[in-house]
């Protein structure tokens, strides 16, 4: 630590304590997911965009910060400190750096200041009922027609669709070839815009998180490509990498592992002591902080921090891990909070709901947290497509 260090944190807990609301406390608290509740995240996002520290490491020039690698890590630990809820990263973490990468300057002008600053919010349209991990077989069309693509098709598991008011998603304007030789990747301006319908889909955790999305005769400026034409495959790949390894997730998965150590700390383990004694616990808590902090050195290490090019294998890696650590976290809740885990209270869950709890909030939280962690092997990538992956460019 150093005064300048010391200086920073105070700014820091400073702007958290005129800023950050109770209601954004609470829903970051009332994650069921790795998605925080939509509309007191974006009121954060807004909040942190206003101060100019939304996006801290995007370059300096589309509002990034000068910051040291200790500021970033002093940023973060104020942030996880005060419970912050995590920002949603469609926007920052995803087509944000990609438009950075490979829009146009008509592109970054447009749509950068709205990505930054959460007036707008994007979602993702890759996944079909046909294409998921195998998403060279997509067939959403989009038929060129004078200036403009006429979409027909679908998108599902399209998250926080039904919040969105514009989407960023694959295409296919050529059928004839390779697969991956026949897709474009397009911006759409507007989810209202005529012949798209988005219907959410309830999951296992009860909230609508995913969504569809069916197209109909939508007509999408041709101007809105990124890239190349039927080259939306190497741009699909270029911002899973963002989607795969762009963030930090140690900090989320350290915030899991408190919450388990003093739920333990406060129950009783049937045999007059507390589940936070016994040495069985006490041994896999271990394994698994350990484990967190092993992934957060590898995001030290390998990922970008000073501008540097990303390790291929590094996204596929990152993404790897925290969903198996992710979903070991996960499970060891639903042990602390076994049968009182059971009852489903979702209208408890919602942020600013005045219905007395069953349970505590760990309890209501542990079995849908668990539920929804069922994805996180499967999204961005299966781990099992990551493995072979990872096995390619490392071990060629």
């Amino acid at each position: 630590m150093t005064p300048d260090l010391d200086a920073f944190r105070a700014e820091v807990r400073a702007f958290l304590d005129a800023e950050l609301t109770d209601e954004m406390r609470e829903a970051a608290v009332k994650s069921t997911s790795v998605f925080t509740p939509f509309a007191p995240c974006m009121a954060w996002q807004q909040a942190l965009a206003a101060k100019g520290w939304a996006a801290p490491r995007w370059p300096v020039e589309a509002g990034g910060c000068d910051w040291t690698d200790a500021q970033h890590d002093v940023f973060e630990e104020e942030l996880q400190a005060a419970g912050a809820p995590a920002l949603l990263p469609h926007n920052l973490k995803m087509i944000g750096p990609l438009l950075l990468d490979l829009g146009t300057p008509e592109q970054k002008a447009k749509y950068l200041p709205g990505i930054y600053s959460g007036t707008d919010f994007w979602c993702q349209g890759y996944s079909e009922p046909g294409a998921g991990s195998d998403l060279a077989s997509l067939k959403c069309a989009a038929v060129a027609d004078g200036d403009d693509y006429v979409l027909n098709g679908s998108k599902t598991w399209t998250t926080y669709a039904h919040h969105a008011n514009r989407m960023f998603l694959l295409v296919r304007t050529r059928f004839e070839g390779k697969p991956q030789q026949g897709i474009t990747f397009l911006l759409i301006d507007d989810m209202k815009t005529p012949g798209i319908e988005v219907r959410p889909i309830i999951a296992l955790d009860g909230f609508p998180e995913q969504c569809e999305v069916f197209f109909t005769d939508a007509r999408v400026p041709r101007a809105n490509i990124v890239g190349a034409e039927h080259d939306g495959w190497t741009v699909a790949k270029h911002l899973l990498k963002y989607e795969r390894g762009g963030g930090a997730p140690a900090p989320g998965l350290r915030r899991k592992l408190i919450q388990v150590q003093m739920a333990a700390a406060a129950r009783d383990d049937g045999f007059g002591r507390k589940m936070s004694d016994d040495p069985a616990f006490q041994e896999r808590l271990g394994q698994l902080a350990a484990e967190v902090e092993s992934l957060d050195h590898l995001f030290r290490v390998c990922s970008p921090r000073g501008g540097g090019e990303m390790d291929p294998a590094y996204p596929s890696m990152m993404k790897t891990l925290s969903a198996d650590l992710g979903q070991a976290i996960a499970a060891l809740m639903i042990e602390v909070a076994g049968t009182e885990g059971l009852p489903r209270q979702l209208e408890a869950l919602e942020v600013g709901s005045d219905v007395d709890p069953l349970s505590s909030e760990f309890d209501m939280l542990a079995m849908p947290y668990w539920l929804n962690a069922r994805a996180t092997t499967i999204y961005a990538g299966s781990n099992e497509i990551q493995r072979d992956l990872i096995a390619r460019r490392v071990l060629g």
